[in-house]
């Protein structure tokens, strides 16, 4: 880059071409002072700026906004007023007009030497309460799907901005240079789609890499084109090498073009993948016991335990931040009873398995896995037996990372409609994870457009009270 900028600064330039080149650098002039001279390569290994509780995170997304009240929030006050009107005003109506209160179908027990309240939809993950950090007071801006999806992932739910596991791959870089930083397991086309996953205005090889999407089962979910059985691995590397000195002439006549040099990144990525992807994406050889562990013997479990199991093994070979999704079906407007039970029996047993197996590997205690949807659900019908959207109050939990294990942080109202102080938006909760993986939130930034953007905005506070 020294000797681009060499050749560019002698050359006489109208203003406005040299006003577009010297913008176009800007990002990689920010990536380049948080790299290190001595190291150009995006992905290698950088400290955080103070020591880490957590060295990588895996996110299990529920898309469509699990109802907190039906599994983790109990409120016994919800069941005695069944029936009755909402005692206190209601927000403004989301997607149609909610009516009485509609208690839980599912009775609730207490848990672990915690006490925490599960309810019986989750008998499985009831049993690792006391690894469990739940924060029962989230609060998010958007009420609709798309919007809420985006803040969740990206911190905004109107502009375009990296995610949350792209910043972190941004300030951590990746432990395994031979696999992507980031990768997203399944990932949704809807409500943002690739928005949500995205690098945004940071350099290309801190987005996430899609295996698979929405609608593809699981053991068919693959990084594509990862082998090559035509042509032997020493011609493919010459004629990589090939291609990418002509990338590199094409950015010294050029100037600075991001495109092009996340196309360099990536056929270099790439071709090192070759040789590490194919068998981290063979579960050949796990054992059956874990197989049967993560639920793969059962055809209701079988497609999110693998990506559990698939997001175990990435995390264990080095990927530093892995999201799996349940996609598109906590969205309850009506049949509340039926489909909630049915998701709930699709990723219970898988969880627990993730958990112990993350746990006896010794990876759960530098390892923050997250359990979110979007928003949650009104404590008010719709129907006879459905509940709107409601970012005013949801429940997320937390394990390992260095988080307080069989821990409840905040709580919401007697009926579970809106969260009580403290209140933790997501901004709250990106500034925690970040500070968790050894990160200042005010600190981890990156020049755009003529100022300096991070994962919080201009919001967010550290959550003290949930970090061990």
């Amino acid at each position: 880059m020294n000797a681009h900028w060499n050749s560019f600064l002698n050359k006489k330039l109208p203003r406005r071409e040299m006003l577009k080149l010297a913008s176009a650098g800007f990002g990689q002039f920010a990536l380049a002072g948080l790299l290190g001279a001595k190291d150009s390569n995006p992905l290698s290994v950088r400290e955080p700026h103070f020591t880490p509780k957590a060295k990588r995170v895996i996110f299990l997304f529920m898309h469509g906004g699990p109802s907190h009240m039906d599994t983790f929030d109990y409120k016994p006050l919800l069941k005695r007023d069944h029936g009755k009107p909402l005692p206190f005003a209601k927000r403004k109506v989301v997607s149609a007009e909610t009516f009485n209160l509609l208690q839980s179908p599912w009775e609730f027990k207490q848990h672990g030497q915690s006490g925490a309240w599960v309810s019986d939809l989750f008998p499985n993950v009831a049993k690792h309460v006391d690894k469990l950090c739940f924060i029962k007071s989230m609060w998010g801006s958007n009420s609709r799907h798309g919007g809420a999806l985006l803040e969740l992932h990206t911190g905004s739910d109107t502009f375009v901005r990296p995610s949350m596991g792209s910043w972190v791959t941004y300030g951590l870089g990746s432990e395994n240079q031979s696999m992507p930083g980031y990768v997203t397991i399944c990932p949704t086309q809807s409500h943002g789609g690739a928005n949500n996953y995205s690098s945004a205005f940071l350099p290309a090889p801190y987005s996430g890499t899609p295996v698979g999407s929405v609608g593809v089962p699981a053991r068919d979910a693959r990084i594509p084109f990862i082998a090559n059985h035509e042509t032997p691995r020493d011609i493919q590397r010459m004629e990589i090498d090939f291609a990418q000195q002509l990338n590199r002439q094409q950015l010294e006549t050029t100037g600075p073009d991001r495109a092009l040099e996340g196309r360099i990144e990536s056929f270099e990525l790439a071709f090192r993948m070759q040789a590490e992807a194919p068998s981290l994406q063979d579960l050949g050889n796990e054992s059956e016991i874990t197989k049967k562990m993560y639920g793969l013997d059962n055809p209701v479990t079988e497609d999110f335990g693998r990506q559990c199991l698939m997001a175990r093994r990435l995390s264990e070979r080095g990927v530093r931040f892995v999201q799996v999704s349940h996609t598109y079906k906590w969205d309850q407007h009506a049949n509340l009873r039926r489909d909630h039970l049915g998701n709930a029996r699709e990723v219970d047993q898988p969880i627990s398995a993730l958990l112990t197996d993350l746990e006896g590997r010794g990876l759960l205690k530098d390892t923050l896995v997250l359990w979110a949807g979007e928003f949650g659900r009104t404590p008010t019908a719709q129907g006879s037996d459905g509940r709107d959207h409601n970012p005013e109050a949801f429940t997320v939990w937390l394990a390992g990372g260095g988080v307080k294990p069989g821990f409840t942080y905040g709580s919401t109202d007697d009926y579970g409609y809106y969260s009580i102080e403290p209140r933790v938006h997501f901004h709250d909760l990106h500034a925690t994870m970040l500070h968790l993986l050894g990160f200042d939130h005010l600190r981890l930034t990156f020049r755009y457009a003529g100022r300096d953007f991070r994962l919080t905005d201009i919001h967010g506070n550290v959550v003290k009270g949930i970090i061990a």
